[in-house]
């Protein structure tokens, strides 16, 4: 089925009237054959008509063939739900019911995942509260239940977990979360103005550098712009700078987790290190103001070039200090292994992404998959491991660690010459461009719809947090309880990612 869509590429953009609008039946086909021949199914989402009805949208990545695709429904007020047959629709469908009053019929688990009236309003309709739903409960003499959030014991971002355990067995977790919902996407339509790429940084504060790409590269897309060969290179080293910095945090926060001090205290402060090249770089520790459409409005002399070279030496050398101190520790190997096991089966059919996924052994990676940018010239290699657990995806960000500090090195020492940005020009009508990003939690997709004046007519936005909250929960159950905050620390998804 999915042989007769037309196929298009990471950045490529396409004539909304190339896609192809097919009935129900024949939609909820061709992605579950899809999904099924070993496609992912990279975005699902809803757009309004015209004449008020809403159109289902399916964005199809086949990581063999390095191409995308779509296809399209219309549908009214419900459709039988994809989730049964193709699990990896769960989340998108709970959040397309949201959104706008669409219901998917048989759909296992269908409840709110941000908390906000819907888009479309077909009676008048109340903001409802956050995590105010019926909860998942399981019977019995000897279960009991525990409640953890949305305030947390820290400077952490709010999200409510509840546990069904018995003793200290968790059977099911339930994750709630929108209480960071700040209708980003809806504020995007009518854009690109003057503060779109400020929304866009904000997406997920620790991940401005990969959204801002994602968008960036979206715009040149539909522009037909090239972005210079020095742009994209830094683009390069900013994005791996935030995952080098974002990783090293992480392997911090798990050794501080199971109370391994030494390797918490050196990482917390070599991750500022990281931060601060960025900074140097830009005026930014998260890269902020770096990324624009056409190119970068940063650049690198000589001198600073080869001062950021011997910076990042040197952090590089402390991480790998630091680190190797919890890996020579066996309290802490104890602790890592066998807890939060996710299997590869799970991991294929929810659609998990970036080191979660590597993690379980999948060689699921964007910068290979559907490279763009100087990843199209200069490759990473995938970094694995295939327990599954909570030393497979401290271990997968480890040996990004190196292969990213690799990677940064040697662009620095190979700069091209040329200018830093290109003119955007005005976007194309009536098209559609999806792209896609390996940010450091995982796959970043952007889909931009433009209408006929070549505005945004919609911009769908896809956290890899919001692919990986799921597996988070599966990750907790026949857990101990008190696995729970070195089980989240392992996938450290992002709570205002998910809710935009």
């Amino acid at each position: 089925m999915t042989s007769v869509l037309p196929s298009f590429h990471n950045g490529e953009p396409i004539a909304l009237g190339s896609i192809p609008s097919v009935p129900m039946r024949e939609f909820r086909a061709a992605i579950i054959s899809a999904v099924n021949s070993g496609s992912r199914l990279s975005a699902l989402f809803g757009t309004q008509m015209e004449n008020g009805r809403i159109q289902l949208i399916g964005i199809l990545a086949d990581p063999l063939t390095g191409s995308l695709s779509s296809i399209g429904s219309e549908v009214g007020e419900s459709y039988p739900c994809l989730t049964l047959d193709c699990p990896q629709a769960h989340w998108f469908e709970r959040e397309i019911a949201e959104q706008w009053n669409v219901e998917p019929q048989g759909h296992p688990w269908l409840k709110p995942i941000r908390f906000h009236p819907p888009y479309r309003r077909s009676v008048a309709a109340q903001t409802p509260l956050p995590g105010a739903t019926e909860f998942f409960t399981v019977g019995g003499d000897e279960v009991h239940e525990v409640a953890v959030g949305p305030v947390h014991a820290g400077i952490i971002e709010p999200g409510h977990f509840r546990f069904q355990c018995h003793g200290e067995r968790v059977f099911h977790l339930e994750i709630s979360l929108g209480y960071q919902h700040r209708g980003i996407e809806p504020a995007l339509v009518g854009g690109p103005g003057k503060r779109t790429i400020h929304l866009i940084e904000t997406l997920s504060g620790d991940t401005s550098i990969g959204h801002a790409t994602a968008y960036c590269e979206a715009l040149e897309g539909l522009s037909g712009t090239a972005a210079p060969a020095r742009a994209q290179v830094l683009r390069g080293i900013a994005l791996e700078l935030e995952r080098l910095a974002n990783h090293t945090g992480d392997l911090g926060a798990l050794a501080a987790d199971v109370g391994y001090l030494p390797t918490a205290a050196y990482c917390g402060r070599i991750r500022g290190d990281f931060l601060n090249l960025t900074a140097a770089i830009c005026g930014s520790r998260f890269g902020r103001g770096m990324l624009r459409p056409g190119g970068v409005l940063f650049d690198l002399d000589e001198h600073l070039a080869a001062e950021l070279s011997r910076r990042l030496d040197m952090a590089l050398r402390d991480v790998h200090s630091a680190v190797r101190l919890m890996w020579d520790a066996p309290s802490v190997q104890a602790r890592f292994e066998e807890t939060g096991t996710v299997s590869r089966r799970t991991c294929d059919a929810l659609g998990l992404v970036g080191p979660v996924a590597r993690g379980c052994g999948v060689e699921r990676d964007i910068r290979q998959d559907f490279p763009s940018g100087i990843f199209r010239f200069a490759q990473i290699p995938i970094s694995k491991w295939d327990t599954g657990d909570v030393f497979a995806r401290a271990w997968v960000r480890w040996l990004e660690i190196q292969r990213s500090g690799t990677f940064v090195r040697e662009q620095l020492a190979s700069l091209p010459q040329g200018p830093g940005r290109a003119a955007v020009g005005p976007l194309r009508p009536a098209h559609l461009v999806v792209s896609l990003i390996e940010g450091w939690r995982g796959e970043i997709a952007h889909v931009a719809i433009t209408d006929d004046s070549g505005r945004f007519g919609r911009y769908k936005v896809v956290d890899p947090s919001f692919r990986n909250w799921m597996g988070l929960a599966i990750a907790m159950r026949d857990q101990q309880i008190s696995d729970f905050p070195l089980c989240n620390k392992s996938f450290n998804l992002s709570y205002c990612g998910h809710d935009l």
